[in-house]
């Protein structure tokens, strides 16, 4: 009778001692987690079968789940897989991580044209792909199929992440707020950039204000233009007098009605410019103290080429070191490594790979553009590896597809990243409970050109290593 009463209870005595796999379906305000184990796939035969739970997006729905769960088998032999979609698995993730149940993430995948597609079945099938890859050892030739554990971020991760993004959007507005500001003036006063080159600059934008129009300019007196020039060496007397003279003479639009809606929407435009980019400086500072506070920030901009900002972007998105088992992996998740193309002899091609972090990848370019400037160890193997690796155009007398250099470099600086991060890491873990914590190992150039000149050597003996391997060039 209990067996009626209790169909999964039968389950429930076969699973004392075996693995369950929880794959989750994420949604807006349910989510649905579908159960598989070897136990549950002999008893239904089909993953699609097996059973599953729809629960709430809250804190009633999560218990749910998590007794569901303890039904089956102990917490402790439990792993778990879900989707990364948008910011909706953050909930139930940090949910998860707080009972110190693994939790592995898989990029989102395409499903198959002609199958059901329902949310307990994908969330069945989820389950399967974990149970596969980890209970019967199979290999993805993909890389977006392979799961991966997900370590919970560092706390300067966890405050950088939003605020990485809130960046990014905060640069797109203020662009998108420049770009209309220059149509105006293209369309109302073009010939403003004979004087200010940049027609959005401080000074600029503070004589835009007071005489929105060319005629508001031309007819100034030459003290009003004065108090709005300010302290700037800049512009001249002479120059605020041509100024004037190219206003009067502009060729911009004289339709008394068009500039009075160009005037009122370019006022409105400079406002929430100024705005923009008050919250970014704010925004920027706070990373900066993050920054300067953070173990990990210190690491990172010992680095050269690496400043607080780029810095700020590696540990938001890095969010652990530890979520990374390999350099490779790291290389991978920045879209810093290449995409080979090989078939007989006809075809052999190597170009950098599509894929990667947006953000992550030009700002490593630009770590790197940065660093190959500085007196450093990467300026000198760039300078090396240029007329090995690229080819000498005569007609334009340098050298071109240096692109091919810079991913070498960038590949190496990520390499660096992965070693410091990783020895932090270490080193953190062997730390008591309540002891004093370590100074944080930082970048040390001499070993680099050590290992560049082919002269370092690791300590040896049972002591552990202070002094790192760094890529050899």
């Amino acid at each position: 009778m209990k067996g009626k009463a209790h169909p999964e209870l039968q389950a429930l005595l076969l699973l004392p001692h075996e693995t369950l796999y929880v794959g989750i379906d994420i949604g807006k305000a349910t989510h649905v987690a579908g159960f598989v184990s070897t136990t549950l796939l002999s008893r239904h035969q089909r993953f699609e079968c097996c059973p599953a739970l729809s629960f709430e997006n809250s804190r009633e729905g999560f218990r749910a789940l998590v007794d569901r769960m303890s039904f089956y088998v102990p917490l402790t032999q439990v792993y778990v897989v879900m989707e990364v979609t948008g910011h909706y698995h953050r909930a139930v993730l940090q949910y998860l991580q707080e009972l110190d149940l693994p939790v592995y993430v898989l990029h989102v995948q395409k499903r198959q044209k002609g199958l059901l597609k329902t949310d307990k079945r994908d969330a069945l099938g989820l389950a399967n792909h974990l149970y596969n890859q980890l209970e019967k050892g199979i290999q993805m030739d993909d890389p977006l199929q392979v799961v991966r554990r997900l370590a919970p971020p560092t706390p300067a991760a966890a405050q950088l992440r939003g605020m990485v993004y809130h960046r990014q959007e905060l640069i797109s507005e203020s662009t998108q707020r420049r770009n209309k500001l220059t149509a105006i003036y293209d369309e109302m006063f073009p010939e403003f950039t004979r004087v200010f080159h940049d027609p959005n600059g401080p000074t600029a934008l503070v004589f835009r204000e007071r005489f929105p129009t060319p005629a508001a300019m031309a007819t100034a007196s030459l003290s009003a233009l004065q108090e709005a020039r300010g302290k700037t060496h800049m512009l001249s007397d002479a120059k605020l007098l041509e100024l004037q003279r190219l206003a009067t003479e502009s060729v911009g639009t004289k339709d008394a009605a068009r500039l009075r809606g160009l005037t009122f929407e370019q006022q409105q435009l400079i406002e929430e410019y100024h705005l923009i980019v008050e919250h970014l400086e704010k925004l920027e500072s706070e990373m900066l103290q993050v920054i300067e506070h953070s173990r990990e920030g210190q690491i990172l901009i010992s680095i050269p080429g690496i400043g607080p900002l780029q810095a700020a972007v590696l540990i938001a998105f890095i969010g652990n070191i530890a979520n990374f088992e390999r350099p490779a992996q790291l290389k991978s998740y920045c879209g810093w490594v290449p995409a080979i193309s090989q078939s007989g002899t006809t075809l052999d091609q190597a170009r950098l790979s599509p894929r990667g972090s947006r953000l992550l990848k030009p700002t490593i370019y630009l770590a790197v553009w940065k660093a190959i400037r500085m007196d450093c160890e990467w300026a000198r193997l760039y300078e090396r590896l240029v007329p090995i690796k690229c080819r000498y155009d005569e007609k334009r007398r340098t050298y071109v597809g240096r692109g091919r250099v810079i991913g070498r470099i960038a590949g190496q600086m990520l390499s660096v990243v992965y070693a410091l991060l990783k020895k932090e890491q270490e080193t953190l873990a062997h730390v008591p409970l309540g002891a004093p914590l370590p100074e944080p190992v930082l970048y040390d150039p001499e070993i680099h050109r050590q290992h560049r000149a082919g002269h370092y050597q690791a300590p040896s003996g049972e002591k552990p290593r202070q002094l790192l391997e760094f890529p050899h060039s």
